[in-house]
């Protein structure tokens, strides 16, 4: 159903939309985090460097137009027919003005051969001026508002300073699937204090929601981070690599066939990461990912019916006996 992959992949949406390969481009445009301006707290959730995800986006320092360039350089020696999105990944990128926000967008949507728009931000970020303007981003081009959840566990979101509930997240995201805006969420396995059923319960959550996309993150602790400190204090025991592959094949089994996998792993800079290192190997991670299927005779979906079948049950249950 999707080339060679057993998944709805990023690629394969992209090539069947855009009819060639498509590249996200990510940049910084310099925003901040109420996370991180005092609003909430000036720690930032615990697993964030300073460059507020935006490790691998581009300078800060540099125009938009200069990252654009520096980075579509690079892939235009190997693509040189290859389209753009331009991803605005770093920190918060809905925290400003409507009329910054404005022309920053406009601005990344002029380059040549950018076909659309990314931009990543928070579900406590969403403000009606703001939605208008995505709505109105949503009517002209190719656009994606990717949510950060990372888990549906309230106590887990307060021990990592994510800073707002998982009730906040089902209100931004609500506000944007009104105005059919496609939503990706952000979802990390092995965070502190987590079991294997935990995460699960938040895998069987995120199946249940009007989301058109999804990204997985394997927890890596980064020099220089809060949840650095709890590492070196002997306070984390990271995910091993079996465990990860089964239950991020588990979770594309629950999902809706038509949920695209914008990614299946993370990964931190080299020079930054204490662990795990087996994060580092991202092609072996994305083999076994393929193998477990393949062993499996499965696919994204392929539970999904006994999945909302199981549910349904459980939820009349819970009702009748209410």
């Amino acid at each position: 159903m999707w080339g060679d992959k057993r998944y709805h992949s990023w690629n394969y949406h992209l090539r069947k939309t855009f009819g060639t390969k498509v590249f996200k481009l990510p940049l910084d445009a310099g925003f901040t985090c109420p996370n991180r301006d005092g609003t909430y707290s000036t720690e930032g959730c615990i697993y964030c460097s300073s460059r507020g995800s935006g490790d691998f986006a581009g300078n800060v320092n540099y125009s938009l137009e200069k990252q654009y360039l520096q980075t579509r350089e690079m892939m235009h020696k190997k693509w040189p027919d290859a389209k753009y999105i331009a991803y605005f990944q770093a920190f918060t990128n809905t925290y400003a003005s409507e009329s910054i926000l404005r022309e920053l967008y406009n601005t990344a949507l002029s380059f040549p051969n950018v076909v659309g728009i990314s931009i990543a931000t928070r579900p406590d970020c969403l403000p009606a001026e703001v939605l208008d303007l995505l709505e109105e981003l949503n009517n002209k081009t190719y656009l994606w508002v990717e949510l950060g959840l990372q888990t549906v566990h309230d106590k887990t979101a307060s021990l990592i300073n994510r800073g707002h509930d998982y009730r906040c997240f089902i209100d931004g995201l609500n506000k944007l699937q009104e105005r059919n805006i496609n939503t990706c969420a952000h979802v990390i396995y092995g965070l502190p204090g987590e079991t294997i059923s935990d995460m699960w319960s938040t895998s069987k959550t995120i199946a249940t929601l009007p989301l058109q996309g999804i990204k997985f993150h394997l927890l890596h602790v980064l020099k220089g981070t809060p949840l650095a400190k709890i590492y070196q204090q002997g306070g984390l025991e990271f995910m091993d690599f079996d465990a990860y592959i089964k239950l991020v094949v588990d979770t594309l089994e629950i999902l809706p066939d038509d949920m695209i996998i914008h990614r299946l792993t993370g990964d931190g800079p080299r020079d930054l990461l204490l662990g795990p290192m087996w994060s580092q190997k991202k092609w072996e991670i994305l083999n076994a990912i393929d193998h477990e299927l393949l062993n499996r005779s499965s696919k994204q979906g392929a539970k999904r019916h006994d999945f909302l079948l199981h549910n349904r049950i459980i939820n009349n249950t819970i009702c009748y006996k209410g």
